[in-house]
């Protein structure tokens, strides 16, 4: 069955647009993967995206997911309260151009609707925004968490793209 999606592609071009949670998150850190361990990035992968069918992954090798990783591109934290994994994001360092894409973001199933997503998102951002670049983006579908579209918008991102796919 072919299913039309709406897929909107999101932007932030400054660290002054950034709209910060006002909720504090003292007990939970972000941690940078280093060194960097494939597995976790599979598990997230898997676990955040099983509703939201993250599915392009699915069949890549142990060697895919290792090359993926190793890659100085590509950046993955970690989000945790003391040692319970919560979400990730996946940042691909774009220099060149001087953006980085959020390629993956997400809180596990039994965190969610607590106000988790926009403190990860708020996170990335600023990580984003730590290597001198000028933009961070992203994309999201209707597939995506019920909140996804009003979180990125909440925290400040503008739409600068939106099509409809057929998947």
């Amino acid at each position: 069955m072919i299913e039309e999606v709406k897929r909107n592609y999101l932007e932030i071009n400054s660290l002054k647009d950034l709209k910060e949670t006002s909720q504090s998150f003292e007990e939970f850190s972000i941690v940078l993967l280093d060194p960097v361990n494939f597995q976790l990035n599979k598990f997230f992968y898997k676990n955040v995206g099983k509703k939201h069918r993250w599915i392009d992954r699915l069949i890549w090798s142990e060697q895919q997911w290792i090359d993926y990783v190793s890659s100085s591109k590509v950046k993955t934290y970690v989000l945790k309260r003391k040692y319970d994994l919560i979400g990730f994001f996946e940042l691909i360092f774009h220099i060149e151009k001087k953006e980085v894409e959020i390629a993956y973001f997400g809180i596990l199933e039994e965190y969610q609707n607590k106000k988790l997503g926009s403190f990860l998102l708020c996170e990335a951002i600023k990580k984003s925004f730590n290597k001198n670049i000028n933009r961070v983006w992203l994309h999201t579908c209707s597939l995506d968490h019920e909140n996804a579209l009003k979180n990125y918008l909440a925290r400040g991102m503008k739409i600068f793209k939106s099509e409809i796919v057929k998947v």
